[in-house]
């Protein structure tokens, strides 16, 4: 979704911003005041954006010494994932710089920051119960086949049912791919993908079909590193046999990364062994 330029954003309404921001997967903060005494410019319920940057993107909280202190609090929001309410002492001659405006605030800061997506390429029960516990787990969904449709679907967010070539397959570094193409182009989607910055790529192949799909990238000319991103075997060992096991066993290890990402342990996608040795 292509966004308003920042002037035409900041002219808006906060809220309806951060509904256009959220549409587009954009992280921001949104700082809302909370209480405010004495001589201060911004009132109660006064409330504005900030981008991972501490820059405004529309409203407003107060003027320099306010935005100032809320916007680095947006920028250390980011780095934790959790909210925070900020004191704003406008009589700290610091913040005001050297002239105190007078006053005091507490703004409530929460960073929005849209959760990952789960790319499904495929059809059958394994994509489709992919798309229904990945939703329950509160990742965005894109289903990409050619058959797909919102029947076997019905938790996607988006269906790409005619992209045989894979052009829109456009994950960000944070999204999670799992390709269970059941063989159909699944070298031709690996090797798109692996140009890409995407953090997980899982695919669901026996150990034969797996071997000869990483063959076949290295005569298209990809290296080691770029062809080790790959997950295959993927998931947790569950000793999965059935489709739904099997999906459950992939939406485990994508939780697993997302968590520990999220805690800051790693910068990346481990690869990990799995347990999904499926036959031809």
């Amino acid at each position: 979704m292509k966004l308003e330029p920042r002037k035409e954003l900041s002219a808006r309404d906060p809220l309806a911003v951060g509904v256009t921001l959220a549409r587009a997967r954009r992280r921001f903060a949104l700082a809302i005041v909370v209480e405010a005494k004495g001589s201060t410019a911004a009132r109660s319920g006064a409330k504005a954006l900030f981008d991972s940057d501490g820059e405004i993107l529309a409203g407003w909280v107060g003027g320099g010494c306010a935005q100032s202190t809320v916007a680095h609090a947006a920028v250390a929001c980011f780095e934790t994932g959790s909210p925070q309410i900020v004191d704003v002492d406008l009589d700290d001659e610091v913040l005001g710089a050297g002239m105190p405006c007078g006053g005091h605030m507490k703004v409530y800061v929460e960073p929005v920051i849209p959760p990952p997506v789960i790319w499904i390429l495929g059809h059958g029960r394994i994509a489709e119960s992919l798309s229904k516990l990945g939703a329950m787990m509160g990742f965005g969904i894109v289903a990409v086949d050619s058959t797909a449709n919102r029947e076997q679907f019905p938790d996607a967010d988006q269906i790409l049912g005619d992209d045989d070539g894979y052009a829109s397959l456009t994950p960000a570094s944070d999204d999670f791919v799992v390709v269970a193409t059941q063989h159909r182009g699944d070298h031709q989607s690996l090797s798109r993908l692996l140009r890409t910055d995407v953090g997980y790529i899982a695919l669901i192949a026996s150990s034969k079909r797996a071997g000869l799909v990483r063959e076949y990238l290295r005569e298209a000319g990809l290296g080691e590193i770029a062809i080790n991103r790959i997950h295959a075997p993927c998931g947790l060992e569950l000793g999965a046999r059935t489709a739904e096991e099997i999906a459950l066993s992939v939406i485990s290890e994508i939780v697993l990364i997302r968590r520990t990402r999220l805690r800051g342990s790693i910068c990346g996608a481990p690869a990990s062994k799995g347990a999904l040795s499926h036959a031809e």
